[in-house]
Formats: C-alpha cells, sequence, structure tokens
C-alpha cells in the first residue's frame, strides 16, 4: 500500500493537477526544501568530488548511472521525477523544473543553460494557482542544444537536435533538426559518409 507521499508523488507523474492551497502542496514543498539544500552542497563541491555523485543520489528518485554526468551548477526546484539514462551528459547551469517527470534516454546531450518546464498553470483565472505538471521525453541520443528551452508535455525524439536558444513548444519527430522560437523543423539530421 502506498503511503500519502508516494502516492501524491505518483498522482503528479501521472499529471494530476495540483491546488498550491492545499495539504498536497505541503508534500511538495518538503521535497522542494530537500532538494534545495542537497543541490546547494552538490553546486559547491569540485568536480572531482566523490560527494558529488552522493548528493545527486539523494535528489533523484533513481541512482545516477555511473557513465552519466551532471556538471555543477545544476537547479532543479523538485528533484525527485528526475530520471536518466546510460551516458547522458548534464552540461552546466541547466534549470530542471520536474515536478511533472522529466525522462532522459541512453546518449542524451543537454548544453549549458537549458531549461526543461514540466509544470505549467492553468489559464483560467480562477483555477490558476493550480498547477497541471507534464512530462518531458527526450529519447535516444537527442542533443538539445545551449539556452534552449523545452516547454511541459513534450517529447524530442531520438537522434534529433535542437539548436541553441530554441523554444522547443511541439513535439519533435526524430532525426529532425529544429531551431527558433518557437522552434520550426528545419530539416532531417545530417549523416556522416565514412
Amino acid at each position: 500500500m502506498l503511503t500519502k507521499v508516494q502516492a501524491t508523488l505518483e498522482g503528479i507523474l501521472n499529471g494530476e493537477t495540483v491546488n498550491v492551497e492545499t495539504p498536497t502542496w505541503a508534500i511538495i514543498e518538503q521535497t522542494v526544501s530537500k532538494n534545495k539544500r542537497l543541490l546547494a552542497q552538490y553546486n559547491q563541491l569540485t568536480a572531482t568530488d566523490d560527494g558529488q555523485r552522493k548528493l545527486l543520489n539523494q535528489v533523484f528518485a533513481r541512482p545516477l548511472p555511473a557513465s552519466s554526468t551532471v556538471s555543477a551548477p545544476f537547479h532543479s526546484d523538485f528533484g525527485r521525477h528526475i530520471f536518466i539514462g546510460e551516458r547522458v551528459f548534464i552540461n552546466q547551469d541547466c534549470m530542471f523544473t520536474d515536478m511533472g517527470g522529466i525522462y532522459l534516454a541512453d546518449d542524451v546531450l543537454i548544453g549549458p543553460k537549458v531549461s526543461l518546464i514540466t509544470v505549467n498553470h492553468l489559464e483560467d483565472p480562477r483555477y490558476r494557482r493550480q498547477v497541471q505538471p507534464q512530462a518531458i521525453h527526450i529519447e535516444q541520443g537527442a542533443w538539445v542544444g545551449a539556452g534552449a528551452i523545452i516547454l511541459p508535455g513534450i517529447t524530442i525524439g531520438a537522434h534529433a537536435i535542437v539548436g541553441a536558444g530554441a523554444i522547443v513548444t511541439k513535439d519533435v519527430p526524430a532525426e529532425m533538426v529544429v531551431v527558433g522560437n518557437p522552434a520550426r523543423q528545419i530539416r532531417k539530421i545530417k549523416l556522416e559518409e565514412n
């Protein structure tokens, strides 16, 4: 049987709307507070310090694979809903707003200053104090360029490239290059001939 905290977190990952003025929000705030403390410590350590990986393993719900790298400074508001595959590289100064779930498949590359945003407020002013979580999925081998912003509910297809500074408001098909604001498809990726 799930505890209240587990049930709340599972519901959020399933996209349940959360009102910031309810007891559910207190559960979220506890996670946020712990996450802030752990990441403050993480961002103060040197890249060669073994303590960094131990801290990240307390932030994330699952241990960070030994083949993956998260460069400091790293920022996240929630932490527990970041899921990282093998050989993932996350460059410095990224912001993951991950309450809705961020899923990075194997071999994903994330450039510096990338923002992955998985929550949005409801448009109707009567319900604007509620947040709607929606997961971001970045599939195998995709590359997100420096300063790009990926909005809630987006999937970046396998081996796709998101150009630096792009703002992604729609799903990106596999092996496609997108650029701009809002991001638009410009071409398929180029394959090098041997």
